[in-house]
C-alpha cells in the first residue's frame, strides 16, 4: 500500500510536469523576456500541483541557461534579459509532491544550425536512460552516453566542432527533499564502479557543448538551498535568523531564488499569505551561506561563444521494470 501510495504521487507531480510543459512550449518564442517565461512556468505549476508548501509545490526555480550556461541560471530581481532567436536555452523544472521531486529538462532553439547539438545531447540522455537500472555499474551508464554524444558534430558559421560532454556535471540520484541524493551518475565514463540500486529515484541528465566540455561557476548567483545536513551555528545577525527561519518554513532543503525571496508571498501563499516578501535579505542571505546553512550555486558556464544543450528525465526502479515518469509526447 505504502508502494502504491508512493507511485501515485510521483506520478502525479510527473503529469503536473507534463502539462506545464504542452504549456509554456506555445508561450517560448524570440523575444519572451526571461522572467516572464519564468514567471508562467512557475505560476502553471504552482497551480496544477496545488502549491501547500513543503507538501507540494515546486521542486527548484526555473533554469534558464542560454548559450554558454550550462545550469543554475534563472533571472534575479531587475534582471530583463530577453530570448534571442539564435539563442540556445535550457529549461530545467521541477514538480515536488511530499518531497518527491520530479525534475526534467530540454533545450530549445530556433535556428536549424543547433539542430545537431539537440539530437545529440536528446541522443545521449534516451541512451543514459535506457541503460539505467538495476545493478547497473554508474560508470557504465557514463560511458554509454559518452560514446553516442561524442560520434556527433555541429557546423556553426562554417566551422565544424565535435560535441563534448560536459564531463563535470552529472545526473544524480534523488532523494526526498533531496535533489542531490548523494549518487552522481557521469556522463563520461569514470571508472565509478557504485550500482544503482531497487527503489532509487534518478535524474538522467547530459550536457553536450561545442566549448571545452567542463564547467565552472561564473556570474551573478540566483540559486541558493539550504545543506541537507546543516550545522547548528549560533546567528550573529538579526536578518539572517529571520531569513532563515523564513527558508525552514518555506522551502526546507528544496532549492530557491532571490525572485521568490521578492514575491509577495516570499515563495509560497498557503505557507505565508501575502506577507511572505523579504526586504533587506542580502546581508542575511550571505551570512547564512558563509556560516555553512545554506549553499549558494552560481551558474556553471562552458567558455564564451560556446553553445550547451541539455536533456534530462527522471525515472524510478520498480523492482520488476524501469518507469521513466517524466516521459512526454514532446521527448
Amino acid at each position: 500500500m505504502l508502494q502504491d501510495d508512493l507511485y501515485k504521487k510521483v506520478r502525479l507531480a510527473a503529469e503536473c510536469h507534463r502539462q506545464v510543459r504542452a504549456h509554456v512550449h506555445s508561450i517560448i518564442k524570440p523575444g519572451i523576456k526571461l522572467a516572464d517565461m519564468c514567471e508562467v512556468i512557475e505560476e502553471t505549476n504552482r497551480k496544477l500541483v496545488q502549491e501547500n508548501g513543503l507538501q507540494c509545490g515546486i521542486g527548484f526555480p526555473t533554469g534558464c541557461s542560454i548559450n554558454h550556461v550550462a545550469a543554475h541560471y534563472t533571472p534575479n530581481p531587475g534582471d530583463n534579459t530577453v530570448l534571442g532567436e539564435h539563442d540556445v536555452m535550457k529549461v530545467d523544472f521541477g514538480t515536488q509532491i511530499d518531497g518527491r521531486i520530479i525534475d526534467c529538462a530540454w533545450t530549445v532553439s530556433f535556428d536549424p544550425t543547433f539542430d545537431n547539438l539537440l539530437m545529440a545531447v536528446k541522443d545521449a540522455t534516451n541512451t543514459g536512460v535506457k541503460l539505467a537500472g538495476i545493478d547497473m555499474q554508474l560508470t557504465e551508464v557514463g560511458e554509454g552516453i559518452q560514446e553516442v554524444m561524442e560520434s556527433y558534430e555541429v557546423t556553426i558559421n562554417g566551422k565544424t566542432y565535435p560535441i563534448k560532454c560536459c564531463r563535470n556535471l552529472n545526473g544524480h540520484s534523488i532523494n526526498p527533499w533531496q535533489i542531490h541524493g548523494g549518487k552522481s551518475v557521469p556522463i563520461v565514463k569514470n571508472g565509478d564502479t557504485t550500482r544503482m540500486e531497487e527503489g532509487e529515484f534518478y535524474a538522467i541528465e547530459t550536457f553536450g557543448s561545442t566549448g571545452r566540455g567542463y564547467v565552472i561557476e561564473d556570474m551573478e548567483c540566483s540559486h541558493y538551498m539550504k545543506d541537507f545536513n546543516a550545522p547548528h551555528v549560533p546567528l550573529r545577525l538579526a536578518s539572517a535568523k529571520k531569513l532563515l527561519n523564513h527558508i525552514n518554513k518555506t522551502f526546507g532543503t528544496l532549492a530557491f531564488c532571490r525572485r521568490w525571496l521578492e514575491r509577495d508571498d516570499g515563495g509560497s501563499y498557503a505557507v505565508n499569505g501575502f506577507g511572505g516578501k523579504q526586504e533587506s535579505y542580502l546581508a542575511g542571505l550571505r551570512s547564512l551561506c558563509d556560516a555553512g546553512i545554506v549553499n549558494a550555486y552560481p551558474p556553471l558556464c562552458d567558455i564564451k561563444g560556446s553553445y550547451v544543450a541539455q536533456y534530462e528525465h527522471t525515472l524510478l526502479l520498480r523492482p520488476t521494470c524501469k518507469e521513466v515518469l517524466s516521459r512526454g509526447d514532446d521527448f
